[in-house]
């Protein structure tokens, strides 16, 4: 299959690839993650995040199960296979579970475009893939063990490449948080809009699930994530979002766009509902615009 040059192929390091085993990796997942395990078949994936008893974002990852049925995978493309595989470890008191990180021997490719899933499902492919969260368009993530000193990984799909910096913007235009970045461990999903897509409201309970329940039940969060544009070059992050003298925010991720530049900033529920801008430093003329991404509400 020969995609045409609106495919995009980005090739990168995933941060996170744990290997999770033994008798109860199963109830054991089940009962750390955000979203329902229960109906992931053999080979399929589940997006979700790992908090703490706040309900604070401190990572988030595809939970894979094996194809032959002999545990499960977690891989992030930006949460840190440290923090993880502490995080879970740290809850391990009878289980029988083995969490092992080869979080620095694998690649991942990123494919961008109409039919990459289809190209994936063809054949046999080393690793594992799964949907991707890099745009709105169809996207997917293939990560695969580094083959030999070279890191040379499989042939990479005839496609355009992608720099990390075209990958960003695209992301940050689709209005996707990135996490740690965008949403990280003194945020909640509901600020970022992650819980549509991360949480399930129906599984039992996981650690910070009564946090996701009370705010569901509430309907309201404090902050919301934006989209700002704004002039010039783009600014170091995270940087301090202003209206007149008072902070609204910050912007947490940013990339070069058309003479300027675009971001995701974390700013009041006043702030993002308001008309008007927002500025780089107090008291400065309000020179970035803002986008509202969806409502903050569970």
């Amino acid at each position: 299959m020969k995609f045409s040059d609106q495919t995009w192929i980005h090739a990168y390091s995933p941060a996170c690839v744990l290997r999770i085993t033994g008798p109860d990796a199963a109830t054991f997942l089940q009962g750390q993650f955000t979203n329902d395990l229960s109906t992931v078949s053999m080979g399929k994936s589940a997006y979700g995040l790992w908090l703490d008893r706040k309900g604070r974002v401190l990572g988030d990852s595809h939970v894979i199960r094996a194809a032959a049925g002999d545990g499960f995978w977690v891989v992030s493309v930006a949460s840190g296979g440290d923090a993880i595989a502490r995080h879970l470890s740290a809850h391990l008191i009878a289980d029988e579970v083995e969490v092992a990180d080869e979080s620095g021997r694998w690649r991942g490719l990123a494919l961008v475009g109409e039919g990459t899933g289809a190209w994936l499902a063809q054949g046999e492919r080393p690793g594992h893939f799964f949907p991707g969260r890099r745009a709105l368009a169809e996207n997917w993530e293939w990560v695969f063990p580094e083959a030999g000193p070279a890191h040379a990984g499989p042939a990479a799909p005839a496609g355009r490449a992608a720099g990390p910096d075209e990958i960003e913007l695209l992301r940050i235009n689709s209005g996707i948080p990135a996490v740690p970045a965008d949403i990280g461990p003194g945020d909640l999903p509901s600020e970022g809009g992650l819980e549509a897509d991360a949480i399930s409201y129906s599984k039992g309970c996981y650690i910070g699930q009564e946090v996701m329940a009370r705010i569901k039940a509430l309907g309201r969060v404090r902050r919301a994530l934006v989209r700002v544009r704004g002039p010039g070059p783009a600014p170091a992050v995270p940087a301090a979002l202003w209206r007149g003298a008072r902070r609204e925010g910050e912007l947490r991720s940013v990339a070069g766009d058309a003479g300027g530049f675009a971001g995701l900033a974390l700013v009041s529920v006043a702030a993002a509902a308001e008309d008007g801008g927002l500025a780089l430093g107090s008291g400065a003329p309000p020179t970035l615009s803002v986008e509202r991404l969806r409502a903050p509400a569970a």
